[in-house]
């Protein structure tokens, strides 16, 4: 089984523009209103009119180090997890300020939204870095190991590193534990961990991914040089809002004003295509914060885009002009789309469009970066025959685009699930997503205290597959087994696969169980 070839390369044609056009048209139309909120603010113009580094953390290299790593991460684990939170930056500002501003000492991208952070944020660092500079890169949650979170040059931080950081940043973290109400987060010590590291290093540019929201984040104490909203959709509704409206007023806290001087100028918020009433909140905060904006669709998009052995061709409009035949090894429209939202936001980086006539980047060296892209979890083949998929899919919008760029990837003519969501997900608008999609879904669960019942899970799934597609294995690696052992009753030569999906734990420790290295 292997991926759907491409027929033949892309050829340049007045069509790319024709396409584009339509697309500008499309978003224009979109909603009258937004043309009040739009004339408040400035926008990154293209130059020509618009109708016209290792995956997998390196393990531990001795007994000593290995036990280091495990009493640092029972002391984190000791802490309030990522789901309690108390709305609030006076923790880790406090947290801040002890250790001397870290974070300032280095310009950076900060980018919040739904789905696509993180595919989004290693795009940008590696395009950052094909521009030789140092990176620093903070995402989350992470696939396999802590360490994945905070990475350096484009490879997660050493364990004898992350220790040491830690360590660095304990009596500090212990001084603001002792003079607040409430101890800092488990994710507020990683933040002050990876700003402490980027300043350590030093960095020359910081890639920080929101953990939640924005306003509140513990992230938020930076100020993003450029800020990047991905799509939003519903998710973590009971903490955000129950509208894409509501959770973009959430998100916008990202996007701040810059400078002290009078007249000074905001960060440079690049949007990706968004719901009206989330385009509405974000303009107007650009507005506020007297930021200059560029919007997917209308100062950049994607102009061609055709399913090529494994990944696709893109052919971008960026800021500064267009970039033809760039290879990006991700399958689906979703991570087209990602890539140019990087492209603009490395562009805005780098000051195209923002003053005078706009010339494009290096050519060679996006298209280089691009074909170097990874992405672990997110549509990554990890076995043949059967093909095994793993996908981190978590919320109906994310199960959406999964589902189509798997039709439109590969080749399946049977195609079995494996489902082990968070019990605090729209679990059913995940089922109901990969339903047109899976022959078959085995429901289980992950090794976290988050992980939905299993027997919840199947009366659910019942309901969505019905009984007959419906297999219940309490353990993941049972759940693997039954579903390749499914997939390969199809016969060698019948197209079967297995996809995995629902969380990224899920996806993190059936990489591990499934020998990815």
């Amino acid at each position: 089984m292997s991926e759907r070839p491409r027929d033949e390369e892309p050829v340049p044609d007045d069509s790319a523009l024709d396409a584009f056009d339509e697309m500008v048209d499309d978003e224009t139309r979109r909603d009258p209103d937004l043309a009040v909120i739009e004339a408040g603010s400035r926008t990154l113009r293209a130059g020509v009119p618009l109708s016209q580094a290792a995956d997998a953390p390196a393990g531990p290299r001795t007994p000593e180090e290995a036990q280091a790593l495990r009493e640092v991460e029972a002391e984190l684990a000791g802490r309030w997890g990522e789901t309690k939170l108390e709305p609030s930056l006076t923790r880790i500002r406090r947290l801040m300020d002890i250790l001397g501003e870290p974070q300032r000492a280095y310009p950076a991208i900060h980018i919040t939204g739904t789905n696509g952070k993180t595919s989004t944020a290693r795009m940008i660092e590696t395009l950052l870095r094909a521009f030789e500079l140092r990176t620093g890169r903070y995402t989350s949650p992470h696939v396999e190991s802590v360490t994945e979170r905070i990475s350096l040059d484009g490879a997660p931080i050493p364990v004898d590193r992350f220790v040491a950081t830690y360590q660095d940043v304990k009596p500090y973290v212990e001084m603001v534990d002792d003079a607040q109400e409430h101890r800092l987060s488990f994710f507020e010590v990683l933040t002050g961990m990876a700003y402490a590291a980027f300043a350590d290093a030093p960095v020359d540019v910081a890639v920080v991914e929101v953990g939640m929201g924005g306003s509140w984040d513990a992230t938020n104490v930076v100020d993003g040089q450029v800020a990047v909203v991905t799509p939003i959709s519903l998710d973590h509704t009971d903490r955000l809002g129950s509208t894409p409206g509501e959770i973009a007023q959430e998100k916008a806290g990202i996007i701040k004003p810059r400078g002290d001087a009078e007249g000074a100028a905001g960060a440079t918020v690049v949007l990706a295509q968004q719901p009206v009433d989330a385009a509405q909140v974000l303009l107007k905060r650009a507005v506020e914060a007297d930021a200059t904006v560029a919007r997917e669709g209308m100062e950049f998009g994607i102009t061609a885009r055709e399913v090529a052995v494994g990944g696709q061709m893109l052919t971008l409009r960026g800021l500064g002009g267009d970039y033809e035949q760039v290879f990006l090894p991700l399958h689906g429209a979703h991570q087209a789309h990602n890539a140019v939202v990087a492209l603009a936001a490395v562009e805005a980086f780098f000051g195209v469009g923002a003053n005078g006539p706009a010339r494009p980047l290096d050519l060679e060296t996006v298209r280089g970066a691009f074909a170097a892209v990874t992405s672990p979890g997110r549509l990554e083949v990890v076995r043949r025959s059967p093909t095994v998929v793993l996908d981190a899919a978590h919320n109906p919008a994310g199960a959406q685009a999964t589902a189509e760029a798997v039709r439109e990837a590969f080749a399946f003519t049977h195609l079995v699930g494996v489902v082990a969501p968070s019990a605090d997900k729209d679990v059913r608008g995940v089922l109901e997503a990969f339903e047109p999609i899976f022959a078959e879904v085995v429901v289980t669960r992950n090794s976290s205290f988050r992980s939905m019942d299993v027997d919840e899970l199947a009366a659910l799934a019942v309901e969505v597959f019905g009984t007959e597609r419906v297999q219940v294995e309490p353990r993941l690696d049972d759940a693997l087994e039954a579903a390749i052992t499914l997939a390969e009753e199809e016969g060698e030569y019948a197209g079967a696969g297995v996809l995995v999906t629902g969380s990224v734990i899920t996806v993190g420790e059936a990489r591990l169980l499934l020998g990815r290295k």
